[in-house]
């Protein structure tokens, strides 16, 4: 939540530019919390009971569109003038009522089965939002927020200023919060954070609670589960509700960011995949390690898709070889810089997909998940006992 200061601090200080490069952009962490909570969402469904929906991008979707909806005046009942918490609601409520839907069919299979079925629901969303022509007047496109709402959407009590903030502010005016002043996206990063926060939290509080060990059980042996008397078809049901509901958010709060939504970048199913590669780089049924494996994928992608610096690696090359070896002449007019620059730039995603592989290869558990096995435990747990010792002994 802190990083704001700490990257301008950076940034102004005698740190290298070679590790200045290294540092996400405040914009790119918004992004990693808004997706972060999506790939959370995921994580809590296919995670914690082991069933991988192909179609969690439905939901996200679902959010995204509901937001720009409600905000053009398209929505019945609601108005251009609905605060954008309730906004929120709202999708995560349409979310919850299709998970439902497409959940009585899909938990009837399991195994790839039902990765199927869902990915096959995804596909349906996906080609039908694309020939919507209410929404937009070029559906393929996506639509986008009006003038209406250039002060951005708040988030915060409606009704009282004093606490709320405004996120996707397209006026560019500053903020004076706290004795400091934020820009436009240094509000939108806090207040998303805020919303993120809180939504992990609420989903944290579900898996430790008897429900949540019901949701294990299921993911441990669900025939053992089924013998015992759980009814797990509505645990299910009910599981991938939840999910659904925090999904729409998250696709709200990038609707609400980015003032925009389509096709490509919230109903289709890589969408989906994107959280399954964050959830895996991360640690499975973590959680939090969702959110930190996109924050993985983003820094390296950001990292190697610096234009005209060999993918952000030429400053450390320069830096360590010299200019010189970097301009010598391998074959034709091509350079050492000339030929790391064209390997490296332009394909982030074939070497996050290289990174990938060797995680699943080498790092089963994911960042996270090896973390808390090195220590013992989640940090709450752990930490106590390394400070103090173990009580019981």
């Amino acid at each position: 939540m802190l990083y704001p200061p700490v990257y301008h601090t950076l940034l102004n200080s005698p740190v290298s530019a070679e590790t200045q490069m290294l540092l996400p952009t405040v914009e790119t962490m918004v992004g990693v919390l808004y997706f972060g909570l999506f790939a959370i969402s995921f994580d809590f469904i296919s995670g914690y009971t082991g069933y991988l929906s192909f179609g969690h991008a439905v939901f996200y979707g679902t959010g995204a569109y509901t937001v720009i909806l409600i905000a053009n005046g398209k929505m019945p009942l609601l108005g251009p003038g609905t605060p954008f918490m309730l906004s929120l609601l709202v999708g995560g409520l349409i979310a919850i009522a299709l998970a439902i839907l497409v959940g009585l069919v899909s938990f009837r299979l399991s195994g790839v089965y039902f990765a199927m079925i869902t990915l096959g629901f995804a596909q349906v969303f996906y080609v039908f939002v694309r020939g919507w022509d209410y929404v937009a007047n070029n559906p393929r496109d996506g639509p986008a927020v009006g003038p209406s709402h250039a002060e951005g959407f708040q988030i915060g009590v409606p009704g009282i200023d004093q606490l709320s903030l405004s996120i996707g502010v397209l006026t560019g005016d500053e903020v004076a919060l706290l004795g400091s002043t934020l820009s436009g996206t240094e509000v939108s990063y806090y207040m998303i954070g805020l919303v993120v926060l809180a939504c992990y939290f609420a989903m944290q509080r579900v898996i430790h609670s008897p429900f949540g060990r019901v949701m294990i059980a299921i993911r441990e042996n669900e025939e053992r589960a089924v013998a015992i008397g759980y009814n797990t078809y509505l645990y299910k049901l009910g599981a991938f509700a939840i999910s659904g509901f925090f999904a729409a958010v998250a696709g709200g709060l990038f609707a609400g960011f980015k003032r925009s939504a389509s096709p490509e970048n919230s109903f289709y199913f890589l969408v989906t995949g994107d959280a399954l590669l964050a959830s895996i780089i991360g640690g499975f049924g973590t959680l939090a390690g969702s959110l930190y494996g996109h924050l993985f994928d983003e820094t390296v992608r950001e990292f190697l898709s610096k234009a005209g610096q060999g993918g952000g690696l030429l400053p450390y090359l320069r830096a360590l070889l010299g200019q010189e070896t970097l301009d010598a002449t391998l074959f034709g007019d091509t350079t050492i810089g000339g030929l790391i620059d064209l390997l490296l730039n332009g394909h982030a995603s074939l070497y996050v997909g290289l990174v990938f592989v060797l995680f699943v290869l080498y790092v089963p558990d994911g960042l996270l998940g090896t973390l808390r096995a090195r220590i013992g435990g989640t940090f709450a747990e752990a930490l106590p006992a390394k400070l103090w010792g173990d009580s019981d002994q």
